[in-house]
C-alpha cells in the first residue's frame, strides 16, 4: 500500500458516535474523514468523490444502512463498506453479509478494533483496484442534468462494463427546466445506475459563459481525475449553453488525448458524426438512466421508443443493432470492444453563436 492518505466516509446520524469515529480515524490513523448524517448525503459524496472505505450505521432516517449498502454497491463498486450497529443481532449480521457488506461491527467499537478494521479494508480495496489493471478514466461534460445521459448514456454504460471509471460533470442545475433539488436527486439516481461519479455545479441556467468560470471548473476536474477520454456537446447546437460548454471544454481539455462530441435534442442538421459506437447490450442501461429524470418525462426526446429508434437509426452507419453517434475532434487510440468509444479523428470545428434557447 502506498503512503497516500486513507479516505473514509462515515455515515452516522448520532453526532457523538460520528465524532468518536472521526477522532479515532483522524488522530490515531491519520486518515481523511468525511462525516454525513443521512444516506442521501452519503450518495452525493460517493458520486462526487472516491473513498477507500465507507463506514455506515444501520438505523437512520429515510433509508437504512442496509438499503444504503445496496445503493453503494452500484454507485461505488469496489469500495469496501463496513456496517455498524448497536444491536448485536444475528439477523442484522446475516442480512448485512447477504447484501455484501465487507465488515460487520457492533457498537461500541473499541478504538484499536475500529482502526485495525478500517485500515485493513482500505488496504484490501486498494489492492483489488490495482489488480484490475490500467483501466481508463472517462469524463462526460454536460450543461444540464440529462444532457450527458441523452447523448452518451449507453456508451458510458459500456465503459463501466469494461472496468473504466466514469465521471459526469454537469455544470448547471437546470433551473429553467424544473426544480433544482429534484433534478439534483434525479441526476444522482441516474449516475447510480451505472456507478458513475457525478459532479454537479450551479452555474446559472441559459447563461453559461466559458470566461465566467466554466473553463477553470473543467480544468480543475480534469487535473483531479486525469481522464483519457472526454465527451461533451457539439458546437452544432441551437442551445447557447451547449455551445458555451463545448467552447470551455476545447480549452480545458486541450491536453486530453481523446475528445468527442455527442448529439443533443437541440443539435442542428450540421451535426455530422464520424464515429458510431455500437451499444448493443447497453441501451437498457441508458433507458434506466433516463427514467431517473422523472421531472423531464413529458419531453418527447425522453420517450423510450424514440431513444431506441434513434439508436437503431444510427446503427446503419456502424455495427450492431444500436449505436450512438459522435463527432470526433481528436482520438489518440482506437479503443477496444464493448463500445469503448473513441476511433478516428474528425475535422476541426468552428464556433457558432446565436441567442436561441432550447433544451434545458
Amino acid at each position: 500500500m502506498t503512503n497516500e492518505q486513507i479516505r473514509v466516509l462515515v455515515v452516522e446520524d448520532d453526532a457523538d458516535t460520528a465524532q468518536y469515529v472521526r477522532t479515532v480515524l483522524e488522530r490515531r490513523g491519520g486518515m481523511a474523514v468525511t462525516v454525513v448524517h443521512e444516506p442521501m448525503s452519503a450518495l452525493a459524496e460517493v458520486a462526487a468523490h472516491e473513498f477507500d472505505v465507507v463506514l455506515t450505521d444501520i438505523q437512520m432516517p429515510g433509508m437504512s444502512g442496509l438499503e444504503l449498502l445496496v445503493e453503494l454497491r452500484s454507485r461505488a463498486a469496489g469500495t469496501p463498506v463496513a456496517v455498524m450497529t448497536a444491536f448485536a443481532s444475528v439477523d442484522y449480521a446475516v442480512e448485512a453479509l447477504r447484501r455484501d457488506a465487507d465488515e460487520f461491527l457492533v457498537k461500541p467499537v473499541a478504538a484499536a478494533t475500529l482502526l485495525d478494521r478500517v485500515t485493513a479494508l482500505a488496504v484490501e480495496g486498494r489492492a483489488k483496484r490495482a489488480a484490475m489493471g490500467s483501466n481508463e478514466v472517462v469524463l462526460a461534460v454536460g450543461a444540464h442534468p440529462d444532457d450527458v445521459e441523452i447523448g452518451v448514456g449507453a456508451t458510458l454504460a459500456s465503459h463501466r462494463a469494461a472496468g473504466d471509471t466514469v465521471v459526469i460533470l454537469t455544470l448547471s442545475g437546470g433551473a429553467i427546466g424544473g426544480d433544482v433539488q429534484s433534478r439534483r436527486h434525479e441526476a444522482l439516481a441516474s449516475a447510480g445506475v451505472i456507478g458513475a461519479r457525478l459532479y454537479l455545479h450551479d452555474f446559472e441556467d441559459t447563461r453559461l459563459d466559458p470566461a465566467g468560470g466554466l473553463i477553470t471548473t473543467i480544468e480543475e476536474l480534469i487535473a483531479e481525475t486525469e481522464p483519457s477520454v472526454v465527451y461533451t456537446h457539439s458546437e452544432h447546437d441551437r442551445h447557447q449553453d451547449h455551445r458555451a460548454v463545448r467552447q470551455a471544454v476545447d480549452v480545458a481539455a486541450r491536453r486530453v488525448p481523446s475528445l468527442a462530441c455527442f448529439q443533443s435534442p437541440s443539435s442542428t442538421i450540421d451535426f455530422r458524426p464520424t464515429r458510431f459506437v455500437p451499444v448493443d447490450g447497453f441501451l437498457d442501461a441508458k433507458l434506466q438512466m433516463l427514467a431517473a429524470f422523472e421531472s423531464q418525462s413529458h419531453r418527447d426526446y425522453m420517450d423510450p421508443e424514440l431513444v431506441r429508434a434513434t439508436a437503431r437509426y444510427w446503427s446503419r452507419f456502424g455495427g450492431g443493432q444500436y449505436a450512438e453517434p459522435l463527432e470526433m475532434v481528436r482520438a489518440a487510440t482506437m479503443l477496444s470492444s464493448k463500445a469503448r468509444a473513441i476511433g478516428v479523428a474528425a475535422a476541426p470545428a468552428t464556433e457558432k453563436v446565436d441567442g436561441h434557447g432550447g433544451h434545458a
